[in-house]
Formats: structure tokens, sequence, C-alpha cells
């Protein structure tokens, strides 16, 4: 079997998704080229699991101040060029189009009527998962950005729906709590982040973000790029973990027993919605203020129970080898079958809907 594999490349969510899937479909012979777009070629990092990828403009969006920008949005991308990239996009040499939200591979699939398997975060709000502040153009993005003839979607529970648990790299090791926090705000000023931490001098604070450092960082700041080595160490070892509401990292942080303080993307739905669906399953707070009082108080509060989520890379891989694709509930069932959720989570989806 041949596969072209689509990712988006805005943030680094689909990246570890991809990260995952890649030893796993190498493992059952399915043989993959991978396409990236969202971002220029060198801004990709640690991409050595994806071979001599193809990367193309695509689409994606811009922020300003922790904030999605429609201004920016549309002077970021251009349609012309999107365009022009999805007719010329070959796809008679594979048997599959697999899309991790890449619009580029999921629009020449539908074009030339080939078979597209999306698997997303972003597919899971076709279901009746929590949802907040979600308007007709968020519905209309979540539908046409990048089609697909069959959608799995994923989350941190199944909310009775057929979803798929999240893609998870196994730590490789679980390092000792030394009381740090883990910050990761890649959509925020790098001043604004300084100015939050500021008031917590006492606790030690390791930020990994793409732009530099600012100015007369305090001591207790400590500042990295991205580099994944790095970070999960210091994920590993963390007391906590400052995010925005995005899946990937707090599903890292989940099956590590990582407290969550989060700060979703304003403008931006999905990430509401992420931090409702915790919230109801009483596994991570929503920054309110972001004062000192409230940074104390979220550190003095209970640990968080580890989740166990099984390898979904391996899951999905072998399921897309046997090549019976319109089995999804069959493949969600046995993905949950094998989670183990904290007792307290049985019964809280009810309330999302």
């Amino acid at each position: 079997m041949r596969v072209l594999y689509g990712i988006q490349g805005t943030g680094n969510g689909h990246l570890t998704r991809g990260r995952v899937m890649a030893p796993a479909l190498a493992a059952e012979g399915i043989e993959v080229d991978y396409l990236f777009s969202g971002r220029p070629r060198e801004q990709f990092f640690d991409m050595a699991p994806f071979g001599d990828f193809d990367c193309r403009a695509g689409l994606t969006f811009a922020t300003k101040g922790g904030e999605v920008s429609m201004w920016g949005t549309y002077k970021k991308n251009s349609l012309r060029q999107f365009w022009r990239d999805v007719k010329g996009l070959d796809l008679s040499d594979y048997d599959l189009v697999l899309n991790d939200f890449e619009p580029i591979t999921a629009w020449a699939a539908r074009q030339q009527g080939k078979e597209c398997v999306s698997v997303s975060h972003q597919n899971a709000f076709q279901h009746k998962v929590p949802v907040v502040g979600q308007r007709w153009i968020d519905r209309m993005i979540m539908e046409k950005f990048a089609p697909a003839t069959i959608h799995l979607g994923c989350h941190w529970h199944h909310f009775g729906c057929d979803l798929l648990p999240p893609f998870i790299e196994p730590p490789e090791s679980q390092a000792r709590d030394v009381g740090h926090l883990l910050i990761y705000l890649p959509f925020e000023e790098p001043e604004e982040i300084a100015a939050l931490l500021a008031s917590v001098p006492e606790i030690q604070c390791h930020v990994y973000h793409g732009k530099p450092a600012p100015a007369n960082l305090p001591g207790h700041i400590h500042w990295h790029g991205f580099e994944r080595a790095g970070f999960h160490q210091h994920l590993s070892g963390c007391s906590g973990v400052v995010c925005s509401a995005g899946f990937e990292l707090v599903s890292e942080a989940l099956v590590l027993g990582k407290k969550l303080l989060l700060k979703p993307l304003k403008g931006q739905f999905e990430q509401k919605s992420n931090a409702l669906a915790l919230e109801l399953l009483g596994a991570a707070r929503t920054m309110k203020r972001g004062d000192r009082e409230e940074i104390r108080a979220w550190m003095a509060s209970s640990a968080q129970e580890v989740i166990h989520y099984p390898q979904m890379g391996q899951m999905l891989a072998r399921w897309l080898a046997k090549g019976e694709w319109h089995k999804v509930s069959e493949l969600c069932q046995q993905a949950w079958s094998e989670a183990r959720l904290p007792e307290s989570w049985k019964h809280k989806w009810a309330y999302a809907y």
C-alpha cells in the first residue's frame, strides 16, 4: 500500500501525531510520502521521521497578542497559490490519502476521487462534544477546510460518540518532579509571558517559544526555543503546565498526571471548547485573571490523576493496512476498551450536551 500523508504545520500538535504515526505505518509495511503545509520549510524542526518530505504554503491563520487576527490571516494566505498546488498534485500513484487537517492533499483527493481518511482533533467537533463560542464560519471551516471521505476525530473522552483517544508518544521515563513549571504559550507575545511570570518569582519557569526572550528577563524565567528533547525533559519533571488549550500538549500532560492551567487562544472556538471539556472532566483550570493569586491557588490544588490511553499509532496503522476503512465504530470501541480513565470521568460527559 502506498499512502500520501498530508499534515497541517500550523502549531506543533499535528506534527506530534504524525511522529506517532510514522514508525507505526512503517512497521505495517505501508509506503508513505509526507506533505506538510502551513508554515515555511525552514520553520519545521526534528523532521527526521518523515524523510524527504514535501512542503507547500497551504493555508494557515495569523495571531497577534494571543488572539486570532482575521486581517493578518487574510494577508498571510494566497488562495491562488493554494489552488495551483491542489490542481498540480497528482494522486494517481497512491492507494489512499491520509490527512491531518491539511487542505492541499484533502482537496486534491476530493477532486481526483481518491479515498481520504482524515484523523484530527478538529474532526471531533462533527460530534456531540463540549462546544462553546462556535460561529457559523467556524462550522464551515471545520467542514470545508480539509474535506475527506472518512473522518476520525480524537478527543480526551469519547463523550458517547465514535471518537478515538489521543495519539501520544509514550514517555521514555518519568522524571522526578523538581517543582518547576512548563510554559507553552506559542501565540502570546514574549513580553506578555514575561510579565505574567514575573509575579511569581519563587517559582522556576521554563518557557518554550518561537521568538527570542525579551530583554531583562528575571532569573527564575528560563527561555528556550523549540527543541523536543529538552521540552519533554521539562514536561516530565514539572509540577504543572501553563499552556494554551491546544490538543496534543494537553494530551501528553494528562498521561503524565500533570496539573494544567489553560489560557485559550482568543477568537478560536476550538481552544475555548477544549478548555470547557477539560473543566467538565475536572482535568484543568482556565486562567481568568492571570495574576499571582490565581497561579498560586492552582499550584496548591490537588494533583491530576494519571490517564492511560492505548498506543493509537499502532492501532490505526493496522486498521489502515486491513483496508476496511469504513468500520469506524469497531476501531473506536477497541480503542476505548484499552483506555483507563478516572472513575470521576465516567458520567461527567453527559453534562456536555
